[in-house]
């Protein structure tokens, strides 16, 4: 619910507070007194696209702060928290306006864009008038209006959740397709390749490895000479048997020498083993430098190979033996392919019967509904002084998508024998703002939480009693959330529980907006000008007395 509007500085208005409450409220005025600029800074407020010059002629700025009561259950919440913006009671939201056309928009004190403006005013503010063309008028969101009064969102949140379903199973279902297309492709060098390598056989490391004996083979010759020598100069001419005599020299001293011979007998033991251990090794290794000259063909032919494969499939040595797991499971994904194109094809069928029964069964919610709504909004014409047309709810097929099979759109009938036909082209003004009326009252009474209704001018071409007829209306939709009605109706403007009057005035050349809250002495004033024109007569006093007694 509108609580505050606060505006300075916009188009013709200098400064205007108004303060809001429950119910039905008006604006009233002569014509061209300025009630559509009070709209336009409410919308302007919202985020609604508008003039680009906003600013009053004069001013550094123009700015509008408009304040609404949050429960804690309305639509508005869930936004704010998208929005990372604290909610509390109130929801305070300010937007001002340069004179070179730059605008900036705030809620509860953060900066946010012209777009969020505009999310959060559809969640606020129902506008509704002969031209509104973003409410009852515009045929796209008739399909959603019939599914708020069918109570379909459970129904719909299963068709778009199956929906999705289908279309995941679509894109997996593709998916394969293209994946074994692509393996059929290159069947015959995927069998080659696989064959090739695991008939090779590479192994991790084996590059290094290769490459290690083939340096240690070419250099066989020069390196025996140098071990052979190491081994002379250990053996008996050499160390062991240097090590041996003195060894044998000092344990022939040992009697003589007593116990201080022993440790020194011992090391050298120790030493001699060592000695004799290290020499065994060396001649090892002597014994692995000679080798036949066609091992080291085929160590210098398996290293070439190996190095021609890795460039061939474009890899590092090391990593052909993980590419020939890798193109052994493309092979194999490919012999098992069909048996998972299989399984993916009917995956994708039960999907799509999934979606087709959600669908049909939301059809069906919609159709039924379709008969409740033409039936509730038939019932309200006749109040209307439209007893004679007929409103009904047509269906269209449409792709299939997340939101059903069908497209939804309001059709009328003015008179019978009438052709039938859009809202908007179909009835004359007045009965357009009655048609939209009845609807409106039809769908608010299936809604819960309403956001504040907004009606410009909707009582025009009427008067008399379905002038009347029009007020009870609104009064009656007021009942469940605040309506607020730009009228140039007497009969409505008497129903109000709040009236404003909008007026020029201009003082020392300029003319400004001035909007002014009326008592009941002034609402009396108000509605017999508004019946009598500019003589305001007893007669005119008496008659709106009447109109605000009833």
């Amino acid at each position: 619910m509108l609580l505050e509007l606060h505006i300075r500085d916009l188009l013709l208005i200098e400064k205007a507070d108004l303060e809001f409450g429950p119910g039905l409220g008006v604006l009233t005025g002569e014509t061209g007194a300025g009630k559509s600029v009070l709209l336009g800074a409410l919308g302007f407020v919202l985020g609604w696209r508008g003039k680009a010059d906003m600013v009053r002629g004069g001013a550094a700025s123009g700015e509008v702060e408009a304040v609404f009561a949050l429960p804690e259950d309305h639509p508005a919440r869930g936004l704010l928290e998208e929005l990372g913006i604290a909610a509390g009671d109130e929801l305070v939201i300010r937007r001002r306006a340069r004179p070179d056309g730059r605008k900036q928009g705030w809620i509860n004190d953060r900066r946010v864009s012209g777009e969020s403006l505009r999310a959060l005013s559809a969640l606020l503010v129902e506008l509704h008038g002969q031209h509104d063309d973003r409410g009852l008028l515009d045929v796209r969101g008739h399909r959603a209006l019939l599914d708020r009064f069918a109570d379909a969102g459970a129904a719909l949140a299963a068709t778009r959740a199956a929906w999705e379903a289908w279309q995941r199973a679509r894109r997996d279902l593709a998916e394969a397709r293209q994946e074994l297309e692509k393996a059929r492709a290159e069947a015959d060098w995927l069998a080659h390749a696989v064959a090739e390598l695991e008939a090779f056989a590479p192994e991790e490391g084996e590059e290094e490895r290769l490459s290690d004996r083939r340096r240690l083979m070419r250099a066989g010759a020069r390196l025996r000479e140098e071990v052979a020598r190491v081994l002379t100069l250990l053996g008996d001419e050499g160390a062991e048997g240097h090590l041996a005599d003195a060894l044998r020299s000092l344990e022939a001293a040992a009697p003589d020498l007593g116990e201080r011979a022993d440790a020194a007998i011992e090391r050298l033991g120790r030493a001699l083993d060592h000695l004799a251990d290290g020499a065994a090794e060396v001649t090892t290794l002597l014994e692995d430098l000679f080798f036949d000259p066609a091992t080291l063909e085929e160590v210098e032919e398996r290293l070439f190979a190996l190095k021609d494969l890795a460039r061939k499939h474009k890899v590092p040595a090391d990593e052909l033996p993980a590419l020939a797991q890798e193109l052994r499971a493309r092979l194999d994904a490919l012999e098992a392919g069909d048996v998972r194109l299989g399984a993916l094809e009917k995956n994708e069928a039960e999907a799509r019967q999934a979606y087709e029964a959600a669908a049909t069964g939301l059809s069906r919610l919609r159709r039924d509904a379709a008969g409740a709504l033409d039936r509730a909004v038939m019932a309200e014409l006749p109040a209307l002084r439209l007893g004679e047309a007929r409103f009904r709810t047509t269906f269209h097929a449409a792709e299939a998508g997340p939101e059903g099979l069908e497209r939804a759109a309001f059709e009328v009938r003015t008179n019978p024998g009438a052709p039938w036909g859009p809202l908007d082209r179909i009835a004359s003004g007045g009965e357009l703002s009655r048609f939209l009326l009845a609807l409106k009252v039809v769908l608010a009474a299936r809604d819960g939480a309403q956001p504040t209704m907004i009606f410009d001018e909707i009582d025009r071409g009427v008067g008399g009693a379905t002038a009347d007829a029009v007020g009870r209306r609104l009064a009656d939709l007021a009942q469940r959330g605040q309506v607020l009605v730009v009228t140039h109706s007497p009969q409505v403007a008497a129903r109000a529980e709040r009236h404003w009057r909008v007026a020029k005035e201009t003082t020392a050349g300029r003319t400004r907006i001035a909007v002014t809250p009326l008592d009941a002495a002034e609402r009396v004033e108000e509605i017999a000008r508004m019946m009598a024109g500019e003589t305001i007569t007893d007669e005119a006093r008496a008659a709106a007395r009447a109109l605000l007694e009833k």
